[in-house]
């Protein structure tokens, strides 16, 4: 089988964590191949809304992975921000009742704890931020730091700057390995791909790249549909969603979720979300959810009930059980690093995992604890279970 190129490091993964993995290793002085199946893009990085959140996740590691990324997409938008559609636009979080009221404000005071900024809107006042908003909410919190970025734009952009040597429509079939173990490349349908270390930032088949160099990771995919409405004046200013958005993100259930969330872009269209749902790689049309995100969505912005939808699209979010990435080094497989696994959060956590996962790769202290993103943890909690 043909030896092709070789360098540092080669990336799996041409999606927005595979593409921040590719720049912020060359930028720390690494020779990067880059190699997907598909194009640049091609798989959840273009069926994503482009959300950069701190509003949705709770104080902890992700939280702390969250802001360090939102950190460095400001950087990032210095010289790419027309480019990718970078908007720091925020975000408004908004409640129907008291009592989610109630448990919103709770989650922001833990939140802005943990250095996030947040402000309490109060009903009378929520207006003032989206006029088009429904009538009779019990109030909201908003979130000046959410933004978002056009995400296959995004990608493509990160990917150009790296200068990574760029290998598309190259399936991985195997993962190579030395007599000690350690990883040597990858093996592809069109020969191999020879370098010291291999980064898995397959997304949604993170489990299967991590099964070819015998590491087992259980990254699972969570459906999800997204609709695009007519180009529209601006009408809606800020990412907005209920409340119940948050639990929805950090529910177990496989079973359908939908909770709304309504944003304007760049472009004009307006983006309609969020389902949730494990049925695999399930790629059929369901009307029924559907329907539920255009009842949902309306109930926000009414006006939205005279707006036609243009066009559906559904992608796969790259899941593991406790809601956390997989980033590092793995010990089982000396040369083997994860970047995976992020759910819905990948665009928005993409440049501290690729900034992360560079200074591991260099031999640096990552500037985060990496240990609750540890990809071995899953076989230890095996492993405790067992008899």
């Amino acid at each position: 089988m043909t030896k092709r190129p070789c360098g540092d490091v080669v990336v799996v993964g041409a999606g927005m964590v595979g593409a921040a993995c590719a720049l912020y290793a060359a930028r720390a002085g690494l020779d990067v191949v880059l190699v997907d199946r598909g194009p640049v893009a091609g798989g959840t990085t273009g069926a994503g809304e482009g959300n950069l959140l701190v509003s949705d996740k709770g104080p902890g590691p992700e939280l702390r992975l969250a802001l360090l990324s939102l950190r460095l997409w400001a950087e990032l938008a210095e010289t790419l921000g027309a480019a990718v559609e970078y908007e720091p636009k925020g975000g408004l979080v908004v409640a129907s009742t008291p009592e989610s009221l109630a448990a919103l404000t709770d989650l922001a005071a833990g939140q802005r704890a943990a250095g996030v900024e947040t402000v309490v809107v109060e009903a009378g006042r929520l207006h003032d931020h989206e006029p088009h908003v429904a009538p009779g909410l019990a109030g909201g919190v908003l979130y000046p730091q959410d933004a978002q970025v056009m995400p296959a734009l995004a990608a493509a952009h990160l990917v150009r700057s790296s200068g990574a040597r760029l290998e598309t429509g190259r399936t991985v079939t195997g993962v190579l390995r030395g007599a000690d173990g350690a990883v040597r490349g990858v093996r592809t349908d069109r020969g191999d791909l020879l370098a010291p270390a291999v980064v898995n930032a397959a997304g949604t088949w993170g489990g299967e790249i991590a099964a070819l160099a015998g590491a087992a990771l259980p990254v699972l995919p969570r459906r999800g549909f997204v609709l695009v409405t007519e180009p529209l004046p601006p009408r809606v200013r800020h990412k907005v969603y209920a409340a119940d958005y948050v639990a929805d993100v950090a529910s177990d259930s496989a079973t359908l979720q939908t909770s709304p969330v309504v944003e304007g872009t760049a472009a004009g269209p307006v983006l309609i979300g969020a389902s949730r749902e494990r049925v695999g790689f399930d790629r059929s049309f369901s009307l029924p959810v559907v329907r539920q995100l255009a009842a949902g969505a309306t109930r926000l912005f009414p006006f939205l009930a005279d707006v036609r939808v243009m066009r559906t699209y559904l992608g796969f979010r790259p899941y593991l059980p406790d809601h956390l990435p997989a980033i590092g080094p793995d010990p089982r497989v000396p040369g083997l690093f994860h970047a995976c696994g992020h759910e819905g959060a990948g665009i928005g956590l993409a440049t501290g995992t690729g900034h992360l996962l560079a200074q591991a790769l260099t031999g640096e202290n990552p500037e985060l604890d990496l240990t609750p993103f540890r990809p071995e943890r899953f076989a230890e909690t095996t492993e405790e279970a067992a008899p």
